[in-house]
């Protein structure tokens, strides 16, 4: 079955909202480096709730970006790390990034002249 972003149907539009999610993105950034904790993890992604990383990295490990082990150890340790398949993700994901922090002055410059003329309007 050729997968196709386009039919509404299509499951592909489901990994299409994972991988285009910001916090997808910043936590497949931050485990670029190797494991890290969750705390760790929630330390370099600033801003992201706890609630909103541990669904995150639930969904990435559902879909097989990230692998979470537990140790046992007194206290208790786990660690996420990215797959292969994640691993395969950083590359566009960093482009996307890149794209983003080169092009964000224009973008500002255009949100500033669209509220303007909003206001003038």
């Amino acid at each position: 079955m050729p997968w196709d972003p386009y039919r509404p149907d299509c499951p592909s539009r489901r990994l299409l909202d994972r991988i285009g999610d910001r916090w997808t993105v910043l936590i497949i950034g931050a485990l670029d480096s190797g494991p890290m904790r969750f705390g760790a993890l929630a330390a370099e992604v600033g801003g992201i709730s706890q609630k909103m990383l541990a669904q995150t990295l639930r969904s990435l490990e559902r879909d097989g970006f990230v692998t979470r082990t537990a140790y046992a150890e007194i206290p208790p340790r786990v660690e996420y790390e990215l797959t292969p398949l994640g691993r395969s993700l950083q590359g566009p994901l960093r482009a996307l990034e890149q794209w983003a922090t080169a092009n964000m002055s224009e973008v500002v410059v255009h949100n500033d002249e669209y509220a303007d003329a909003d206001r003038m309007s």
